[in-house]
């Protein structure tokens, strides 16, 4: 579906905060943030990790106080700062990226927590039910007030937080990253609520770094970065280019990397996928890859990208197929082996399948290859895992004061160059990396590039499973398109001929085939 957002209405701004300002001890999180936000529009608040936008939304909502000589703005007047109480009666209410349910309690509970209403002190159960009906109706969920929410879905779970919102006659709602864990159909049914919100002129504060989200939602987009305010653009001017420029400070033109120089003709193959096949989800794929490429696999979801990553490094099992490493077949019967040869892969569940967030950083990068540092007697020489640990801290450019720190306190991006480091000191000769930028901000983005295109400056053959199609189509140096578990075309480019992102489309979608069959068959009539 798609929801057209409007231009932002006129007349008395419903927020204003101006020149708000926050430090911690010695840190500056805010210097002389200002934003205004009109009835009925999405605003949409961008920034790299640490930019400032948590910072500026819990002054907002109270439970920050802001430094002195700050104002916050509700329909003109001011308003006490510091206080979420206050905040909530001025009609602020914020969504936060973990949602803050009980998921024991029923919907209606979650609805009214801590504001239960009550008749001689008692707690009216019926006015509970009363006052939920038509608020869950209003937002045409598919759930009633008795139903318990730790039997909901996420994006169910997500209407429950908004119907919550609602009762307190919130006119400013701020949802933080409100899509991260979503299906598809999900977030679709969050778009259709966002829009019939903006209509009861309700104004709503969107944080996210999913550009696409923005361009479909936004009316206006303000961005932060290093805790100050940049500007704010409409969505008419909306662009890439303008928004990377504005979070980064610099353009988009050196945001991907393509450094590394592709062999033509006389590449070397690395990895040889011969027929591979899981008798379900991946049918008969053939390719290969090449030492200093770029090779990129798209399709829309569901078409069995990952699927096939997960068969090459033996995290599933395959029906039929062979694999080659540089000439030579490998029976891989696991990931142990895919590594010992040479193969590694980075998953796109971080933290489901990848990190072990409650451990430290040194511990994640090292897991891999601890062993190799044993001493006599079986000793690990920890010393040793300190050093490597340190200098992938460094290579990587990792944000961390120390590597003693849990993976779990890192920032996606910084969590996702944790992960690389741990595949790189296996010293593989093929790294698979499914949806790598995935949850992470445009710097963090532009940083993943940059290791992709030294590693592959390296000789190593990169292949990089991913959905975002400006990705694909800026790093890789030929993209494989697949659809419905086949490799449905090849889609190459060059330096003066980009790649196409409508054949890959065509590929995705099977209009391509479609066509090729249609002209074969124009070509046959008499």
């Amino acid at each position: 579906m798609s929801v057209t957002a409007t231009a932002a209405p006129g007349g008395t701004p419903v927020l204003e905060m101006r020149n708000i300002s926050k430090t911690f001890g010695s840190t500056r999180a805010l210097s002389n943030v200002s934003i205004t936000v009109f009835p009925g529009e999405v605003h949409a608040l961008m920034g790299e990790n640490g930019a400032g936008k948590s910072t500026l939304m819990k002054v907002l909502s109270g439970a920050h106080k802001a430094d002195a000589g700050g104002t916050i703005l509700v329909d003109g007047q001011p308003v006490v700062a510091g206080d979420p109480i206050k905040a909530k009666a001025n009609g602020i209410s914020v969504i936060y990226q973990e949602l803050s349910l009980a998921p024991n309690l029923t919907v209606e509970q979650n609805m009214f927590l801590g504001a239960e209403p009550s008749r001689a002190g008692v707690l009216d159960r019926s006015d509970t039910r009363r006052r939920a009906e038509p608020i869950l109706k209003r937002l045409g969920v598919g759930f009633g007030p008795s139903s318990q929410v730790g039997q909901l879905s996420l994006g169910e779970r997500q209407m429950v937080e908004i119907a919550r919102a609602l009762t307190t006659n919130a006119r400013i709602i701020v949802m933080d990253e409100p899509t991260t864990s979503l299906t598809s159909r999900e977030t679709d049914r969050l778009f259709e609520v966002i829009a019939s919100l903006k209509s009861q002129g309700i104004a709503i504060i969107y944080i996210s770094h999913r550009m696409e989200e923005i361009y479909q939602l936004a009316d206006r987009v303000s961005v932060l970065r290093d805790s100050t305010y940049v500007g704010t653009l409409n969505k008419a001017d909306l662009s890439a280019s303008k928004l990377v420029s504005m979070m980064v400070g610099r353009d988009l033109s050196s945001f991907y990397k393509k450094e590394h120089h592709s062999a033509g003709g006389e590449q070397r193959t690395v990895l040889s996928v011969r027929n591979i096949d899981d008798g379900r989800r991946v049918h008969d794929c053939s390719f290969d890859a090449h030492a200093g490429e770029v090779l990129g696999i798209a399709g829309l979801v569901g078409s069995g990208r990952t699927e096939l990553a997960r068969l090459i490094f033996g995290a599933d099992a395959k029906k039929a197929g062979n694999l080659f490493l540089e000439g030579k077949e490998l029976a891989i019967a696991g990931p142990r082996d895919a590594l010992d040869a040479g193969i590694a892969y980075l998953t796109e569940d971080r933290k489901g399948l990848g990190l072990f967030l409650d451990m430290s950083i040194s511990e994640n990068i090292n897991i891999g290859v601890i062993g190799s540092d044993a001493k006599a007697a079986g000793v690990l020489d920890f010393a040793q895992a300190k050093t490597r640990a340190a200098r992938a801290v460094t290579s990587l450019a990792i944000r961390t004061k120390s590597t003693s720190i849990n993976a779990g306190a890192l920032s996606g991006g910084n969590q996702q160059k944790v992960l690389i480091a741990r595949l790189l000191e296996t010293r593989p000769k093929v790294i698979i990396l499914d949806e790598p930028t995935r949850g992470v901000d445009v710097g963090a983005k532009s940083e993943i590039y940059r290791i992709i295109d030294e590693l592959a400056q390296n000789g190593i053959a990169i292949v990089v499973i991913s959905s975002d199609l400006p990705e694909i189509i800026g790093i890789a140096d030929r993209v494989l398109v697949m659809r419905e578990g086949r490799i449905a075309g090849e889609v190459t480019g060059s330096k003066d001929h980009p790649i196409d992102q409508e054949a890959i489309m065509a590929f995705s979608t099977g209009s391509a085939t479609s066509d090729a069959e249609k002209s074969k068959k124009d070509g046959n009539q008499p």
